[in-house]
């Protein structure tokens, strides 16, 4: 298949949750803190949602809530990967692969820059990608606005995916 300018599709994802005392905060797959924990219907994997989000943006397939809604009682307290392997299993099945993705994780705490390579690995075996193809970014907001003063954080994610066998 040749692979041409308007079969490549690129999506954007992002997502925030308010923070609280106690609990694990997951990020990427993986338990970044027990401390703090987002106030989120699932586990509140920011990075995940974000990339789901931005996965479903590509294929014009809507949001991740209108697809695992926090209306519906069956995606109360799951894993976020519970969301990210059906939607991957779909973007394969429309004959499409996920070529790299790039994350932007914004939060004042934890620091995460020890955990990135582990959140890499992590996604890329949620993604079927070679850890190679996934970018981790993590920055503060400089003590502005709620990301900034650590009540709460957010994450950005970029996919470009195209044609499988491209």
């Amino acid at each position: 298949m040749t692979m041409t300018i308007s079969s490549m599709r690129i999506g954007h994802g992002y997502d925030i949750h308010r923070l609280q005392t106690g609990g694990r905060l997951m990020l990427g797959g993986v338990q970044v803190s027990d401390q703090i924990s987002p106030i989120a219907y699932s586990d509140g994997d920011v990075v995940i949602h974000a990339l789901v989000d931005a996965i479903l943006g590509a294929m014009g397939w809507g949001d991740i809530g209108e697809h695992f809604s926090d209306t519906d009682p069956r995606w109360r307290g799951r894993s976020s990967s519970d969301f990210l392997i059906p939607t991957v299993q779909r973007l394969n099945q429309a004959a499409y692969t996920l070529v790299n993705c790039d994350v932007t994780i914004m939060a004042e705490r934890p620091r995460l820059k020890d955990f990135k390579p582990a959140m890499k690995t992590a996604l890329a075996k949620l993604l079927g990608i070679s850890t190679d193809r996934i970018n981790i970014k993590a920055g503060t907001n400089e003590g502005c606005d709620a990301v900034g003063q650590g009540q709460a954080i957010a994450a950005h994610a970029v996919v470009l995916c195209c044609p499988t066998g491209s």
